[in-house]
């Protein structure tokens, strides 16, 4: 990871945005910039050159990690320290923060311990937008994320029987993720059977797979600090004929999605395509939220696969494929794959038969 290059780049984009310095306080972009993996830290950017700000607790974490910055350790907040430094060098103009990521209080706070002469300007998604495209070594390690966890879809197929719990199908896919060398689950693992199957983020429960209906699995894992995201969904008992004709057109709609994505191609236009195959089947009412979302260091990232958004894919982006339907009372359908996008195209990094299979 070339850390010292991604804080030029960013450096560089200061002047842009109004400003003369940023504190970046979100844990995922301090990591993305500068290397540091624990959970208290700030990094100021502007002036001779970058500071990173952190506690005793992550003294020797911070001298192994750090790249492009210097360290400063202190017994205070890493806030209350760069707040400190920064009246201490007399720095004066404007001091970008991050909007999404800094609380009110923790503003206040921030605002309080600076020199008037230093003005707080709120700035969103600098990092996240440098973010979106990935590096080779990034891919990489995607990659080996997705392998991970697209060999954990069979194994966990197999333990869904009629009366067995949600969570004990959940929890036996996460051990073995973990004896598999995840680092940890991505998000809750979702296991929703028969009716729960139509709430999209059915987190798995006590509730026992029933005698005949849809299970959907949505997991991910933490490989190396970069996340992966599948879903499938597969039927207990013989599928009816309307369940296989459901089945198909989310099938299709998730082909056809994955099919759209381009360089050029904007992120609405793979909302569309998905929409579209969805639309000709009259499911699409049972549609209800975006096709897809970056994925990286954090499962949601920049781009949003959904109408209207308008930014614009480019190689390197990886991004979530994932239409599904939900009606309630009967169950619901979801079908994901990982894809990032290429010169020509993109490439599927998620493996694993998307065929229904019926248990």
């Amino acid at each position: 990871m070339d850390h010292k290059l991604r804080l030029r780049v960013l450096a560089g984009n200061l002047a842009g945005h109004r400003i003369t310095q940023l504190l970046i306080t979100h844990l995922p972009n301090i990591r993305y910039l500068c290397g540091f993996t624990g959970s208290a830290g700030a990094l100021l950017l502007g002036g001779a050159e970058p500071v990173f700000f952190t506690d005793g607790r992550y003294t020797a974490q911070a001298k192994a990690e750090v790249q492009g910055a210097r360290v400063v350790i202190e017994a205070k907040s890493p806030l209350v320290t760069a707040a400190a430094w920064l009246k201490k060098t007399r720095r004066n103009g404007a001091l970008g923060i991050e909007a999404e990521h800094l609380t009110v209080a923790a503003e206040a706070r921030l605002r309080s311990a600076l020199p008037k002469r230093l003005r707080l300007h709120a700035v969103s998604g600098m990092v996240e937008r440098q973010r979106m495209v990935k590096d080779a070594a990034e891919i990489e390690r995607i990659r080996r994320a997705v392998q991970l966890g697209s060999s954990l879809f069979l194994p966990a197929a197999r333990t869904i029987r009629p009366g067995v719990p949600e969570a004990l199908v959940a929890a036996k896919l996460e051990y073995a993720a973990r004896r598999a060398g995840a680092e940890a689950m991505a998000f809750t693992t979702i296991v929703a059977g028969g009716a729960r199957s139509a709430l999209p983020h059915g987190h798995a429960s006590a509730a026992p797979i029933p005698t005949q209906g849809f299970v959907v699995l949505d997991f991910g894992v933490i490989l190396c600090g970069y996340c992966s995201d599948m879903t499938r969904t597969v039927c207990v008992g013989s599928p009816t004929s309307q369940q296989r004709a459901w089945y198909a057109a989310v099938l299709e709609a998730q082909l056809a999605g994955i099919a759209s994505v381009r360089p050029g191609a904007t992120a609405g236009d793979v909302d569309d395509a998905t929409r579209k195959v969805l639309k000709k089947n009259k499911l699409s009412k049972w549609f209800t939220h975006s096709t897809g979302h970056g994925v990286g260091l954090e499962i949601h990232e920049a781009p949003r696969l959904a109408a209207g958004q308008t930014e614009v894919l480019r190689p390197g982006m990886v991004i979530t494929i994932e239409p599904g339907i939900y009606v309630p009372g009967q169950g619901g359908i979801r079908i994901e794959d990982m894809v990032v996008v290429t010169e020509t195209g993109c490439e599927v990094l998620t493996s694993g038969t998307k065929e229904l299979i019926a248990i």
